[in-house]
């Protein structure tokens, strides 16, 4: 008699706001999202959102960019010449933060915060206090807002993101698969993407579904 494969089921919040697909919330970014839940009421209009690439750090802004009607703009890209445009828009997303060209222009749209109450979020690769900023008064600036990380993505994070990949694309995965996936590739969001991307293409090329060896094939595809 044959049996079904275990289905796995998890009790992990969903989180959609103006289109946006699921955001998925574990232990490993619940401050982050409770930092973005918060807004308008934060302190001051300010904050930072800190998360190394791939760490879901991008779309989270993106959400707080969709609930502000804030425009979203590189910091390398921010002059001063083009502060008082983006004050008038009265939110910004400001993203990468540790790649500003021009710390000025940055300092002068934090002074807006308090005199014209715009609304900003920046985000980073490292917490403030590790950015190799030159100007102190921005530094001291930075280092004084409110903060959220993204840390690492625990297994539960990794599992159902994994499970969430799957679906999307209509395939079943067992979870002693899953099991022996995430204990072999890197520990990030994108990385998820990818190996569920080429656990797709080697299925498909091997006409069948999503095994431990294509699993494992994958993987390898990938290097890890």
């Amino acid at each position: 008699m044959s049996t079904q494969p275990e289905q796995l089921v998890f009790e992990l919040p969903h989180r959609t706001a103006m289109g946006l697909e699921d955001f998925l919330v574990s232990d490993s970014n619940a401050a982050a999202v409770n930092l973005i839940d918060r807004w308008p009421d934060w302190p001051v209009g300010a904050a930072v959102l800190v998360g190394r690439e791939g760490s879901g750090k991008t779309h989270l802004a993106s959400i707080w960019a969709s609930r502000a009607g804030a425009v979203a703009e590189k910091a390398l890209s921010i002059t001063r010449e083009r502060v008082p445009e983006l004050a008038d828009g009265g939110a910004i997303l400001i993203e990468d933060i540790g790649e500003t060209a021009d710390e000025a222009a940055i300092f002068h749209l934090l002074n807006l915060v308090r005199e014209q109450r715009l609304q900003v979020l920046l985000t980073s690769n490292v917490a403030p206090g590790e950015l190799a900023v030159r100007l102190p008064d921005l530094l001291s600036r930075l280092k004084a807002l409110p903060m959220a990380s993204i840390e690492a993505p625990d297994d539960q994070l990794l599992r159902a993101v994994l499970v969430k990949l799957f679906a999307d694309r209509q395939l079943s995965v067992e979870p002693h698969i899953i099991d022996y996936v995430i204990v072999r590739m890197e520990r990030s969001l994108r990385a998820a993407e990818r190996f569920v991307a080429e656990a797709d293409r080697q299925a498909l090329v091997l006409q069948q579904r999503v095994t431990r060896p294509v699993a494992a094939a994958a993987l390898d595809s990938l290097g890890y």
